[in-house]
């Protein structure tokens, strides 16, 4: 399948979505039926070479359509396009990097294959790595990671946020190997493990958030848990930089979606009591085309540095331009519900779900603390 079949596919999965919203603005849980759509019509592809059959060519010319991808997903639902961005945001981890150190490069082959294999077999990839009392830093983790049997570890610690749980079959976290310094990635395998504890994995408490109600991004405990560590220890610098890009394009393609969809529904809207418009409204409503075309325009400029091949100025720009996005997005949202008025109190009105959607991103990889810390950091290099 080609991207633009995918794409084709993607929009008439959203549009769907999007005849459906009252009903999904209102849902706590995801349908597993949506993922499965969503992965026929080709999306797990993100996540896979050319070579293996995917759309990943190189992490140059390979974001922006995965991005769009996300943002079309984000005007039907939200909750949907933001579990289906850890996917190709993890396997970043792997995809950029055909082979390792030589002495690592047999184990890395090998599980490349492994990983690549259960994306042809339909597994949909995610995260657990955010702890409670981190600060969204990772390397703050303190998770542990026991060495087992076969060269596998076991995993203990507390983790919160595994967006799409109950739906993936793989999920990264972080831990610090017994006996080490610096912590890694590793993998757990999810398929048909059970939430009581009985195995290692226990669910310590169901997502209820404000915003995203239905990504499912419970906390659980691990103690014990077994997981499989990244065949290249010791390389977090290298990978983490591309993770990272790949997150502020992910991240904030799917913000992007929910701020066109939010703003061309207010537009209709007013577009029939025109006449009407208090001055104050004419003001904001002015105002919110401002934002909303300076969210446009981050956006594109996160991918376009993509693009232009400088790995160090695309990490600047996409951690400065998701940061812009989750501000100007939280207060375009503002600005329509005053417009549209009290009526956006109401569940039946979508306007108060976006709002407290699009205030995810400034939570995402990395939170706000986190990410200022490291705006500070490149702007004022010590």
């Amino acid at each position: 399948m080609t991207v633009d079949r995918t794409l084709s596919l993607i929009r008439d999965i959203s549009a769907r979505f999007a005849g459906e919203r009252a009903e999904r603005q209102r849902r706590r849980a995801l349908d597993p039926a949506d993922f499965a759509a969503i992965a026929d019509a080709g999306f797990l592809g993100t996540g896979l070479p050319e070579a293996e059959g995917g759309y990943w060519k190189d992490s140059v010319t390979s974001i922006r359509p995965a991005c769009e991808m996300l943002r079309i997903l984000a005007q039907g639902d939200p909750s949907v396009a933001l579990v289906c961005a850890m996917h190709p945001t993890v396997l970043s981890v792997w995809l950029p990097h055909a082979d390792a150190a030589p002495e690592f490069r047999d184990a890395w082959r090998a599980q490349r294959r492994m990983i690549f294999d259960s994306v042809k077999n339909g597994c949909w990839w995610g995260t657990i790595t955010s702890e409670p009392g981190s600060g969204g830093d990772m390397l703050k983790t303190r998770a542990v990671a026991a060495p087992a049997e076969n060269g596998r570890y076991r995993v203990t610690g507390d983790k919160h946020f595994g967006s799409g749980s109950g739906i993936l079959s793989f999920a990264i976290t972080m831990a610090r190997p017994e006996g080490e310094d610096s912590p890694d990635v590793f993998v757990l395998d999810l398929r048909g493990v059970p939430w009581d504890g009985s195995t290692g994995m226990k669910l310590a408490a169901e997502w209820d958030g404000h915003g995203m109600p239905a990504t499912q991004s419970h906390a659980f405990r691990f103690d014990g848990f077994p997981a499989m560590r990244k065949a290249w220890p010791g390389n977090f610098q290298i990978i983490s930089p591309a993770v990272a890009i790949y997150c502020s394009a992910a991240f904030s393609a799917v913000i992007v979606g929910i701020v066109e969809t939010a703003v061309d529904t207010a537009r209709a809207l007013l577009l029939a009591k025109r006449s009407t418009l208090r001055a104050y409204e004419q003001v904001e409503w002015s105002r919110v085309e401002t934002e909303g075309w300076l969210v446009r325009q981050a956006y594109e400029g996160i991918l376009r540095d993509i693009e232009s091949g400088d790995g160090l100025k695309a990490f600047g720009t996409g951690l400065l331009g998701k940061t812009a996005i989750a501000e100007l997005s939280e207060t375009l949202m503002l600005r329509l519900c005053k417009i549209i008025g009290g009526a956006t109190f109401a569940r039946g009105s979508p306007f108060g779900h976006w709002a407290e959607d699009v205030r995810a991103l400034g939570f995402l990889r990395p939170p706000w603390g986190l990410a200022y810390d490291n705006i500070f950091s490149i702007s004022l290099p010590p």
